[in-house]
């Protein structure tokens, strides 16, 4: 699953009911979420999800405690974490945006090995030189690290502030080079639903307004991928859907909708 859970904004104790309900039901095996909160006294993962996951807190947070993490029911071990912050214009107030973390999940067999790579761009709209740039590296990091550990997998994903037509995800899905590396990854969404819709920030969502983007037209922006070797991707795809993509009694979870996908090792 990928879930962008808006920190603690809004109406947080409502928002904190809607959330906790629908993500301890669906019990995912592997998360990455964006916008979570750590405070002395308060972690949101463990809040959300329960006490039985391994969690990792990634480096880089806002001073109110946001940033990225990872969830898993399985260890989580060698975390390899990198800021990439490419360029000038790219805001460091906001640390963990510009990130990628590496981590090996030691999931039982038939999946073996996986290495989970959560990828968080620049997410401004006039910078999509900056997130081809933050791709074209963290798809080094991955292919380095795919060279020397083997993982059995490579799962790849996160809130990814593009859409997929644009250049960044075109490479990442193999459908174009950067900067002289090509790497080939499948879509979840697309694998199991085709091209259109799948959009998980859209105008409809009040919450959206809050973050100040203007003419919303709706987008997919958050992503689940799979690494394809030379002969294809080594998971397939049994089942993709979004969740949390409606109002509960009114109340709206968060201003992105997650991704969640059923991954199954080929027979």
């Amino acid at each position: 699953m990928t879930y962008n859970l808006w920190g603690m904004h809004g109406e947080w104790p409502a928002r904190r009911t809607v959330l906790a309900a629908e993500l301890r039901c669906l019990r995912p095996d592997i998360a990455v979420l964006q916008e979570t909160v750590v405070r002395d006294a308060y972690d949101q993962v463990t809040d959300l999800l329960g006490e039985e996951y391994y969690v990792v807190h990634q480096q880089g947070r806002t001073g109110d405690g946001t940033g990225a993490s990872i969830a898993s029911r399985w260890p989580v071990t060698n975390v390899r974490q990198h800021f990439l912050h490419v360029t000038s214009r790219v805001n460091t107030a906001e640390p963990w945006i510009g990130s990628v973390a590496l981590a090996e999940v030691q999931a039982p067999m038939p999946y073996g090995r996986i290495l989970l790579v959560h990828f968080k761009p620049s997410w401004q709209f006039h910078l999509s030189y900056e997130r081809e740039v933050q791709a074209h590296s963290a798809a080094r990091m991955v292919e380095q690290a795919v060279a020397t550990d083997a993982p059995n997998h490579v799962i790849l994903a996160g809130d990814f502030d593009a859409a997929p037509d644009s250049a960044m995800i075109r490479f990442w899905s193999g459908r174009q080079s950067l900067g002289e590396l090509s790497v080939a990854y499948r879509d979840v969404w697309e694998d199991a639903h085709g091209t259109e819709g799948g959009h998980t920030f859209v105008p409809d969502n009040p919450l959206r307004v809050h973050g100040g983007i203007r003419f919303e037209i709706g987008r997919r922006i958050d992503y689940i991928f799979v690494r394809a070797d030379q002969w294809g991707p080594t998971l397939a795809v049994a089942e993709c859907s979004r969740i949390l993509d409606r109002a509960s009694d009114g109340i709206w979870a968060s201003d992105h909708f997650g991704v969640t996908a059923r991954l199954e090792p080929p027979t």
